[in-house]
Protein backbone atom coordinates (compact mmCIF):
# COMPACT_ATOMS: atom_id res chain seq x y z
CA UNK A 1 0.00 0.00 0.00
CA UNK A 2 1.52 3.16 -0.96
CA UNK A 3 0.05 6.16 0.86
CA UNK A 4 0.49 10.33 0.58
CA UNK A 5 0.57 12.08 3.90
CA UNK A 6 -0.15 16.00 3.49
CA UNK A 7 0.45 18.15 6.86
CA UNK A 8 2.87 21.58 6.55
CA UNK A 9 3.84 20.72 10.50
CA UNK A 10 7.38 19.20 9.91
CA UNK A 11 7.50 16.90 13.15
CA UNK A 12 3.97 15.71 12.77
CA UNK A 13 4.37 14.62 9.25
CA UNK A 14 7.47 12.76 10.60
CA UNK A 15 5.51 11.38 13.46
CA UNK A 16 2.41 10.28 11.53
CA UNK A 17 5.19 8.81 8.74
CA UNK A 18 6.36 6.53 11.47
CA UNK A 19 2.85 5.87 12.90
CA UNK A 20 1.53 5.10 9.36
CA UNK A 21 4.96 2.78 8.37
CA UNK A 22 3.99 0.54 11.11
CA UNK A 23 1.08 -0.91 9.47
CA UNK A 24 3.16 -3.28 7.84
CA UNK A 25 6.30 -4.17 5.57
CA UNK A 26 4.13 -3.74 2.47
CA UNK A 27 3.45 0.30 3.17
CA UNK A 28 5.48 3.28 1.86
CA UNK A 29 4.34 6.65 3.25
CA UNK A 30 5.13 9.58 0.95
CA UNK A 31 5.26 12.82 2.99
CA UNK A 32 3.83 16.38 1.42
CA UNK A 33 4.85 19.67 3.73
CA UNK A 34 2.00 21.83 1.57
CA UNK A 35 -1.15 21.30 -1.02
CA UNK A 36 1.51 21.93 -4.03
CA UNK A 37 3.80 19.22 -3.16
CA UNK A 38 1.12 16.94 -2.89
CA UNK A 39 -0.15 17.86 -6.33
CA UNK A 40 3.23 18.04 -7.80
CA UNK A 41 3.81 13.87 -6.61
CA UNK A 42 0.41 13.09 -7.55
CA UNK A 43 1.18 14.37 -10.89
CA UNK A 44 4.25 12.26 -10.85
CA UNK A 45 3.23 9.67 -9.15
CA UNK A 46 0.21 7.66 -9.67
CA UNK A 47 0.10 4.98 -8.23
CA UNK A 48 -1.41 5.83 -4.52
CA UNK A 49 -3.51 3.56 -2.97
CA UNK A 50 -4.56 6.76 -0.38
CA UNK A 51 -4.07 9.81 0.42
CA UNK A 52 -4.29 11.80 4.50
CA UNK A 53 -4.86 14.91 4.27
CA UNK A 54 -4.48 17.31 6.94
CA UNK A 55 -7.57 20.47 6.86
CA UNK A 56 -4.82 23.36 8.24
CA UNK A 57 -1.85 23.79 5.70
CA UNK A 58 -0.10 26.95 5.00
CA UNK A 59 -0.48 27.01 1.51
CA UNK A 60 -4.10 26.19 0.80
CA UNK A 61 -7.73 25.30 2.83
CA UNK A 62 -8.14 21.46 3.47
CA UNK A 63 -11.31 21.43 2.33
CA UNK A 64 -10.40 22.74 -1.01
CA UNK A 65 -7.83 20.59 -1.43
CA UNK A 66 -10.18 17.58 -0.20
CA UNK A 67 -12.58 18.68 -2.96
CA UNK A 68 -9.58 19.04 -5.88
CA UNK A 69 -8.28 15.96 -5.29
CA UNK A 70 -11.96 14.11 -5.33
CA UNK A 71 -12.38 15.93 -9.11
CA UNK A 72 -9.11 15.02 -10.23
CA UNK A 73 -8.68 11.77 -8.48
CA UNK A 74 -12.20 10.19 -8.12
CA UNK A 75 -10.63 6.58 -7.17
CA UNK A 76 -8.34 7.29 -4.80
CA UNK A 77 -9.63 7.70 -1.17
CA UNK A 78 -8.70 10.50 1.05
CA UNK A 79 -8.95 10.27 4.47
CA UNK A 80 -8.54 13.84 6.65
CA UNK A 81 -6.29 13.46 9.57
CA UNK A 82 -6.92 16.75 11.84
CA UNK A 83 -5.63 18.25 15.05
CA UNK A 84 -10.11 19.15 14.62
CA UNK A 85 -12.89 17.15 16.28
CA UNK A 86 -15.49 19.34 15.63
CA UNK A 87 -18.74 17.83 14.16
CA UNK A 88 -19.09 20.67 11.80
CA UNK A 89 -15.43 19.53 10.26
CA UNK A 90 -16.36 15.63 10.36
CA UNK A 91 -19.52 16.34 8.71
CA UNK A 92 -18.28 19.45 5.87
CA UNK A 93 -15.36 16.77 5.16
CA UNK A 94 -17.71 13.40 4.58
CA UNK A 95 -20.31 15.82 2.20
CA UNK A 96 -17.20 16.60 -0.22
CA UNK A 97 -16.04 13.28 -0.53
CA UNK A 98 -13.68 12.02 2.02
CA UNK A 99 -13.58 8.44 2.86
CA UNK A 100 -12.86 8.84 6.78
CA UNK A 101 -12.32 11.66 9.47
CA UNK A 102 -9.35 11.00 11.98
CA UNK A 103 -9.07 13.39 15.17
CA UNK A 104 -5.07 13.73 15.75
CA UNK A 105 -5.72 12.91 19.25
CA UNK A 106 -6.77 9.21 18.61
CA UNK A 107 -4.62 6.60 19.30
CA UNK A 108 -2.28 4.60 16.75
CA UNK A 109 -4.77 1.55 17.09
CA UNK A 110 -7.87 3.76 16.42
CA UNK A 111 -5.79 5.08 12.97
CA UNK A 112 -4.69 1.32 11.82
CA UNK A 113 -8.27 0.15 11.98
CA UNK A 114 -9.76 3.19 10.06
CA UNK A 115 -7.46 3.06 7.84
CA UNK A 116 -7.91 -0.82 7.50
CA UNK A 117 -11.56 0.00 7.13
CA UNK A 118 -11.42 2.57 4.37
CA UNK A 119 -9.21 0.50 2.13
CA UNK A 120 -11.19 -2.19 2.58
CA UNK A 121 -14.58 -0.32 1.08
CA UNK A 122 -15.72 0.85 4.12
CA UNK A 123 -15.78 4.60 5.62
CA UNK A 124 -14.95 5.75 9.20
CA UNK A 125 -16.08 8.50 11.04
CA UNK A 126 -15.71 9.46 14.90
CA UNK A 127 -18.53 9.62 17.48
CA UNK A 128 -21.19 11.73 16.84
CA UNK A 129 -20.50 13.72 20.53
CA UNK A 130 -17.17 14.77 19.64
CA UNK A 131 -16.67 18.26 20.30
CA UNK A 132 -20.07 18.75 21.41
CA UNK A 133 -19.09 21.87 23.52
CA UNK A 134 -17.83 23.83 20.29
CA UNK A 135 -20.42 26.48 18.52
CA UNK A 136 -21.96 24.90 15.22
CA UNK A 137 -22.18 27.23 12.47
CA UNK A 138 -24.45 26.58 9.96
CA UNK A 139 -23.51 24.85 6.78
CA UNK A 140 -24.63 25.93 3.29
CA UNK A 141 -26.42 22.95 2.50
CA UNK A 142 -30.48 23.79 1.60
CA UNK A 143 -31.16 19.96 1.65
CA UNK A 144 -29.51 19.44 5.12
CA UNK A 145 -30.11 22.61 7.17
CA UNK A 146 -27.92 23.15 9.75
CA UNK A 147 -25.90 21.06 12.00
CA UNK A 148 -27.38 22.08 15.23
CA UNK A 149 -30.79 19.95 12.90
CA UNK A 150 -28.28 17.03 12.11
CA UNK A 151 -27.30 16.76 15.79
CA UNK A 152 -30.73 16.60 16.88
CA UNK A 153 -31.70 14.08 14.24
CA UNK A 154 -28.80 12.16 15.31
CA UNK A 155 -30.03 11.72 18.92
CA UNK A 156 -33.70 11.79 17.88
CA UNK A 157 -33.33 9.22 15.33
CA UNK A 158 -33.50 5.15 15.57
CA UNK A 159 -29.61 4.81 14.16
CA UNK A 160 -28.58 5.22 17.33
CA UNK A 161 -29.97 2.14 18.80
CA UNK A 162 -29.80 0.03 15.42
CA UNK A 163 -27.55 -2.83 15.91
CA UNK A 164 -27.15 -3.50 11.91
CA UNK A 165 -27.46 -2.51 8.59
CA UNK A 166 -29.52 -5.41 8.21
CA UNK A 167 -31.55 -4.71 11.27
CA UNK A 168 -33.11 -1.53 8.46
CA UNK A 169 -35.04 -4.35 6.24
CA UNK A 170 -33.54 -2.99 2.73
CA UNK A 171 -33.71 -5.27 0.34
CA UNK A 172 -30.69 -6.85 -1.13
CA UNK A 173 -30.47 -3.90 -4.09
CA UNK A 174 -31.39 -1.03 -1.57
CA UNK A 175 -28.25 -2.53 0.18
CA UNK A 176 -25.91 -2.66 -3.15
CA UNK A 177 -27.16 1.46 -3.48
CA UNK A 178 -26.60 2.16 0.20
CA UNK A 179 -22.49 0.82 -0.04
CA UNK A 180 -22.02 3.31 -3.49
CA UNK A 181 -24.05 6.11 -1.93
CA UNK A 182 -21.30 5.64 1.32
CA UNK A 183 -18.85 5.60 -1.30
CA UNK A 184 -20.15 9.08 -2.44
CA UNK A 185 -21.04 8.12 -5.89
CA UNK A 186 -23.46 10.39 -7.48
CA UNK A 187 -26.93 8.77 -9.13
CA UNK A 188 -25.66 8.57 -12.38
CA UNK A 189 -22.54 6.34 -11.52
CA UNK A 190 -24.37 4.04 -9.01
CA UNK A 191 -26.82 3.73 -12.09
CA UNK A 192 -24.10 2.83 -14.28
CA UNK A 193 -22.33 0.22 -12.12
CA UNK A 194 -25.76 -1.78 -10.66
CA UNK A 195 -27.18 -1.52 -14.25
CA UNK A 196 -30.09 0.71 -13.41
CA UNK A 197 -32.01 3.88 -14.61
CA UNK A 198 -31.28 6.89 -12.74
CA UNK A 199 -34.83 7.17 -11.49
CA UNK A 200 -34.63 3.41 -9.94
CA UNK A 201 -31.57 4.38 -8.24
CA UNK A 202 -33.30 7.43 -7.13
CA UNK A 203 -36.25 5.43 -5.43
CA UNK A 204 -33.76 3.27 -3.69
CA UNK A 205 -31.65 5.95 -2.20
CA UNK A 206 -34.92 7.45 -1.22
CA UNK A 207 -36.23 4.19 0.42
CA UNK A 208 -32.65 4.03 2.40
CA UNK A 209 -32.78 7.95 3.67
CA UNK A 210 -36.62 6.75 5.52
CA UNK A 211 -35.15 3.32 6.52
CA UNK A 212 -32.26 5.84 8.39
CA UNK A 213 -34.56 8.02 9.10
CA UNK A 214 -31.97 10.75 7.96
CA UNK A 215 -33.10 13.71 4.91
CA UNK A 216 -29.22 13.32 3.25
CA UNK A 217 -26.32 11.34 2.09
CA UNK A 218 -24.56 13.17 4.67
CA UNK A 219 -26.71 11.83 7.86
CA UNK A 220 -26.93 8.42 6.07
CA UNK A 221 -22.95 8.18 6.29
CA UNK A 222 -23.02 9.23 9.75
CA UNK A 223 -26.10 7.19 10.73
CA UNK A 224 -23.80 4.05 9.67
CA UNK A 225 -20.95 5.08 11.50
CA UNK A 226 -22.97 5.19 14.03
CA UNK A 227 -24.14 1.45 13.93
CA UNK A 228 -21.41 0.10 16.06
CA UNK A 229 -21.52 -2.72 19.21
CA UNK A 230 -19.00 -0.30 20.71
CA UNK A 231 -20.17 3.56 20.75
CA UNK A 232 -17.13 5.80 20.41
CA UNK A 233 -14.90 3.62 18.26
CA UNK A 234 -14.36 2.99 14.58
CA UNK A 235 -17.45 2.44 13.09
CA UNK A 236 -18.42 1.95 9.69
CA UNK A 237 -20.39 -0.55 6.63
CA UNK A 238 -19.13 -2.06 3.58
CA UNK A 239 -21.09 -4.47 0.96
CA UNK A 240 -20.92 -8.19 2.05
CA UNK A 241 -18.93 -10.42 -0.66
Amino acid sequence: MKVLLIDDHPLILSALQSVIQGLGDDVTVVGAGSARAARETLAAQSDFDLVLLDLQLGDADGFDVLSEFRTAYPALPVVIVSASDRASDVIRSIDLGAMGFVPKRSTNETLFEALRMVMSGGIYVPSMSMGSSDPLPPVPDAGRGNLHNVRRNAVESDFQTAQSVESLGLTPRQRDVLGLLLKGHPNKLIARELGLSVETVKDHVAAVLRALNVSSRTQAVLAVGQMSQQPGTVAGWRKPE
